[in-house]
């Protein structure tokens, strides 16, 4: 039963923050689609409730995504806005490989959707047997795997492995 709690909690928040009302219909509607959602989604996933259920780790959760909404953000776009507003158009594309120390594919995954949603960097392939990324990168610094990494991927990864592992 403790695994259905956070699937459910997120899909009733999830659901009054966007209908932007708090009625007592909503609230019903709301809590049934929780439950409904919940009930055919968590096996799939959530593996352990304990760890959906850590404060630590939603601290975490917050912690990387105000982090991720503006400072990274505000960095990649103002890169990319200086790229455009240059006359000489200071651009150096490459397709670089970045090497992830992940194990969890939440982990992966919300790396690559990270990297992907800065601008200036997307992922256009992922090596699992090899544990990279192919992320073309608009103003590549440097193609060696070190150097990619800490330029890319680092914080990311540390911040989200800190919510999923």
């Amino acid at each position: 039963m403790r695994r259905y709690v956070p699937v459910a909690l997120l899909v009733f928040v999830v659901y009054i923050v966007f209908s932007g009302s708090v009625s007592p219909y909503d609230i019903v509607i709301g809590a049934v689609l929780a439950v409904a959602v919940s009930a055919l989604t968590t096996r799939f996933l959530v593996s352990d409730g304990g760890k959906a259920l850590s404060l630590r780790r939603l601290a975490n959760l917050v912690k990387y995504a105000l982090y991720y909404l503006t400072v990274a953000e505000f960095k990649a776009h103002s890169l990319v806005i200086r790229i455009i507003l240059s006359r000489d158009m200071p651009v150096r594309p490459a397709i670089v490989r970045v090497p992830y120390r992940a194990k969890n594919p939440y982990t992966i995954v919300g790396s690559a959707n990270s990297i992907t949603n800065t601008p200036g960097t997307v992922v256009v392939d992922l090596d699992t047997g090899r544990s990279v990324f192919y992320v073309h990168w608009i103003r590549a610094v440097g193609l060696d795997p070190e150097t990619t990494y800490r330029e890319i991927l680092k914080v990311f990864e540390e911040g989200l492995s800190k919510v999923f592992e």
